[in-house]
């Protein structure tokens, strides 16, 4: 190969036009991503408000003991007249959910317009959270399974809390969801791993040295 010849290679060819296109298509994204942050603060906005009337409650306001009352009632289960700990243990149960929702919405945000859109160079942010630097899409979905487990195992305890109130169908029903994601999570990461074995022996392969 004579010495133009490697020059030339690694000057970089303009992306044709329709290719261009296709490519740049992946910032209609963009406010999916903008509309997951206003999903967020709505979600910011409801754990202070219920923070806030549960606060309300524990310091004698009725309107707020209402509030959280009627939150935590379920149809058919006689609802309690006062703040007791099973109520209090809901509540705070309900405002881990949202915590939990938020921790899923900026992994999909933040995960996602690193994965898809565009790179955030954050490298060198001391912020940078730590499972971005080797985020993928198979990562990715690797950490929403883990996360909606979370979630669901929040939603189970407190059904289980309030055992009484439901019938065996129902307590059987969503132990099998849960159970259904639990699966689900183990067969996405089992997959992963398969594939990451598969790509690591094709490059032994191809660069024994």
């Amino acid at each position: 190969m004579k010495p133009n010849d490697t020059h030339t290679s690694d000057i970089k060819k303009p992306i044709r036009p329709l290719p261009n296109l296709i490519f740049m298509s992946r910032w209609l994204q963009l406010p999916l991503y903008l509309g997951l942050i206003l999903a967020q603060c709505v979600y910011v906005y409801n754990f202070w408000a219920e923070l806030y009337y549960l606060i309300g409650a524990a310091v004698g306001n009725q309107d707020a003991l209402k509030h959280i009352l009627d939150a935590v009632a379920i149809p058919g289960a006689i609802q309690p007249t006062k703040l007791n700990e099973t109520t209090i243990m809901l509540v705070v149960l309900g405002l881990i959910d949202v915590v939990m929702i938020s921790n899923l919405l900026i992994m999909v945000i933040v995960g996602g317009y690193e994965t898809f859109v565009s790179r955030m160079n954050l490298e060198s942010h001391p912020d940078q959270p730590e499972w971005l630097s080797h985020v993928n899409a198979s990562v990715l979905k690797v950490k929403l399974a883990t996360a909606i487990i979370g979630i669901s195992s929040i939603h189970l305890l407190k059904t289980f809390i309030n055992a009484a109130a439901y019938d065996e169908k129902t307590l059987i029903a969503q132990t099998g969801i849960h159970v259904v994601f639990l699966l689900s999570a183990i067969a996405i990461a089992y997959s992963d791993r398969i594939m990451a074995g598969t790509h690591s022996h094709a490059s032994t392969i191809k660069n024994p040295h």
